[in-house]
């Protein structure tokens, strides 16, 4: 019998919060991980490269675009990971048993449009850094390949997660970069009230900013992580958590690409585009030196398209699986679920043989981010009309939130492709 007095009574309430505080601390762990992967997949190398370009043609004047999409990326991945906890279900699930298997597929259809473009470009990105190494772009592809499909092969989801965030962390050594170039803060401040609305190439670029920032595989991507990762309800409150910081890392990584190019490019040499890797390199990591400026890119860079590659695989493979039907989960055996480890590695190879055989990264990138501005309108749309009629009454959008979110989902919708449209079209 525990015979509890004055002194004994700081030490049981010392080893109960220990007890209590234990599996806190195991479930915090254990929920933590998806929203800051899909994040720093989101920093992929598409965006950089996007990010790159808009500081070289336009300076800071995108810069306070990178800032207003900090809240409009959470709103949106918010969603989404609100309906993948509450429902159970994936993105493509849902819209199949609530709009039809025909509205289903058209969103799987733009889902996978969206991923062969971004895992051209992951790809692209690390073909990129070979060729700043002198290394033969077809042995990279296939190192890269090989490792990848190892990896999914054999690993569990808390596995692959663990090791894409670790890839994706390389990515901060842009900011290091931003702060090394010694930006002018009074011309950021100079800047940031100027934006020609009425210049199609200036648009082009805002339409390739709101598309490297949300992009529909995101969307597929969360909500089939959560499930995978064996979240449910009471996960929510944390996993907000995990997405908002994980908005603010991928916002500060691009808008530090930007301000890194814009004092150097865009002050010596404004309105020069950046036609391949090798000049985006130069103008990023100049004044760190040769030898170790290299180094400190291509480890951007490579944890930038790698984790990306890792995610929008897993994506296409999860988005087909939901409407398909078949077994779809990383703690299935390739054996168990053929047909996902199958869609993995059909994808990834694909890309790797379309890279090996030449292509204009720069130019592909941008324009694969203009593409995703444009699919807006379907993405989103969808997005807002689940988390209306799908949640059930403590989680659904309700009240003035309602309409707060549904402005900023419409705004950012129609915007992105007006832009995109102008963009491509009006110069």
């Amino acid at each position: 019998m525990l015979i509890i007095t004055r002194n004994t009574q700081p030490l049981v309430k010392s080893l109960s919060t220990r007890v209590l505080a234990t599996p806190l601390r195991r479930r915090l762990l254990a929920t933590l991980g998806p929203g800051l992967l899909v994040m720093l997949a989101d920093t992929d190398a598409g965006s950089i490269i996007t990010a790159a370009q808009s500081g070289a043609q336009w300076g800071y004047k995108l810069l306070a675009l990178q800032i207003l999409l900090i809240p409009v990326l959470f709103i949106v991945q918010e969603l989404t990971l609100r309906l993948g906890l509450v429902t159970g279900r994936g993105h493509g699930e849902l819209i199949r048993d609530t709009f039809g298997r025909g509205w289903a597929w058209l969103s799987v259809g733009t889902l996978m449009l969206a991923c062969i473009g971004a895992i051209v470009t992951q790809l692209s990105g690390l073909a990129g850094i070979a060729s700043l190494f002198g290394l033969p772009v077809p042995l990279m592809m296939a190192a890269v390949v090989t490792l990848l499909l190892v990896m999914i092969g054999l690993g569990s989801y808390h596995m692959v997660e663990r090791v894409a965030i670790a890839l994706g962390l390389f990515e901060l050594a842009f900011v290091a970069v931003a702060w090394r170039a010694h930006p002018s803060l009074p011309e950021i401040a100079a800047q940031l009230s100027q934006a020609p609305l009425t210049d199609p190439k200036y648009l082009y670029l805002v339409a390739a900013n709101l598309g490297a920032v949300i992009m529909p595989w995101m969307i597929f991507y969360q909500q089939s992580a959560v499930l995978d990762k064996g979240l449910g309800p009471a996960d929510l409150k944390v996993a907000r958590w995990d997405t908002a910081v994980g908005a603010v890392i991928t916002q500060v990584i691009m808008a530090s690409v930007l301000i890194a190019v814009a004092a150097t490019v865009g002050r010596t040499s404004p309105n020069t585009p950046l036609n391949d890797v090798p000049q985006i390199a130069h103008a990023l990591i100049s004044f760190l030196g040769d030898d170790v400026g290299r180094v400190v890119f291509a480890a951007g860079m490579a944890g930038a398209s790698l984790v990306a590659t890792i995610v929008v695989c897993l994506t296409a493979a999860w988005g087909v699986g939901e409407v398909a039907g078949y077994k779809r989960s990383l703690e299935h055996h390739p054996l168990e679920a053929p047909w996902f480890y199958g869609i993995f590695a059909v994808c990834l190879i694909a890309g790797g043989v379309l890279v090996a055989s030449g292509v204009n990264l720069v130019e592909l990138s941008v324009a694969v981010e203009v593409m995703n501005a444009l699919l807006l309108p379907l993405v989103l749309g969808f997005l807002y009309l689940l988390a209306v009629k799908t949640l059930p009454h403590p989680y659904r959008l309700q009240g003035a939130y309602k309409w707060v979110v549904g402005a900023v989902v419409g705004v950012t919708a129609c915007f992105g492709f007006y832009a995109g449209i102008t963009g491509a079209f009006g110069g």
